[in-house]
């Protein structure tokens, strides 16, 4: 969770100082307020103020440590039902909204105390399975990192105008490497399908340019490994479970429905 501010207090001031009757002895019977009482009062005063300003101090220098770090939750490039009826709107609100918000906490929190890392771009955070992240903190970089990376690639992969074949250099390569679009297809089903547990299924391409389909377990991205997303399938159970239930295998044949070719496309040639 985000540290939050500590609670300023408020505490009484000496607005105005008691008149003394210079006649009377301190601490006399009738005195509304003896010399000891006044100088009490002035005391607490100044402790009073002294406080608050430790308060303010800490405040101010605790400022720059929250804003270390500022990965935010992208907007979706389109309305929650958009999607519909292959991926439900209710999905969307809370896979979107709730899943991938947490990711981006929990990295943020992850990174607070490590200004070192400031800067640092997702990519490079991820890099060679996080090579440049301090052992304490590599679990929590490599899953909520990853998570807001598989994420983002994900919200931007579909259309609610997608579906379709893919055109250009990737529909070329796609046939050279897999020998068509359908033999492609059958065998992302297959990884995502056969995925134990959550994970991700993928088209990526290596740095050598070359095509490959593989799963992925957990949050672990493509980027650990050097390689780029193409397509990227979210196969976690939040991902499906309200419209498919257990039925992983429909939800990814209506998933080709909604991908968006020209963004497979640019990322490709990118």
């Amino acid at each position: 969770m985000k540290p939050t501010d500590p609670k300023l207090h408020s505490f009484p001031e000496a607005n105005s100082i008691p008149e003394l009757d210079s006649n009377r002895e301190a601490g006399s019977a009738g005195s509304g307020l003896s010399r000891r009482g006044f100088i009490g009062k002035i005391a607490v005063g100044a402790l009073a103020g002294l406080a608050g300003t430790a308060i303010l101090n800490s405040c101010a220098e605790s400022s720059p440590k929250e804003s270390t770090m500022s990965f935010t939750l992208p907007d979706l490039p389109y309305a929650h039902d958009a999607l519909e009826p292959h991926i439900d709107a209710r999905t969307m609100e809370i896979h979107h909204g709730k899943h991938h918000n947490t990711y981006i906490t929990n990295l943020n929190n992850a990174l607070a105390d490590h200004g070192d890392l400031a800067g640092k771009s997702l990519d490079e955070l991820l890099a060679d399975n996080c090579a440049i992240v301090p052992d304490a903190i590599k679990t929590a970089v490599r899953n909520n990192g990853g998570g807001h990376a598989n994420h983002t690639q994900f919200w931007t992969i579909m259309s609610g105008s997608g579906g379709g074949n893919p055109t250009g250099n990737l529909a070329a390569a796609i046939d050279s490497t897999f020998g068509g679009l359908d033999a492609m297809k059958e065998q992302f089903a297959a990884a995502g399908a056969t995925r134990f547990g959550s994970g991700w299924a993928w088209l990526a391409k290596d740095g050598s340019g070359n095509l490959e389909v593989y799963s992925t377990a957990n949050q672990d991205s493509p980027i650990m490994e050097g390689k780029t997303a193409i397509l990227g399938l979210d196969v976690w159970e939040h991902a499906y479970y309200l419209n498919y239930q257990n039925l992983r295998p429909a939800y990814i044949e209506a998933w080709w429905n909604v991908v968006d070719w020209a963004e497979a496309e640019r990322r490709f040639n990118g």
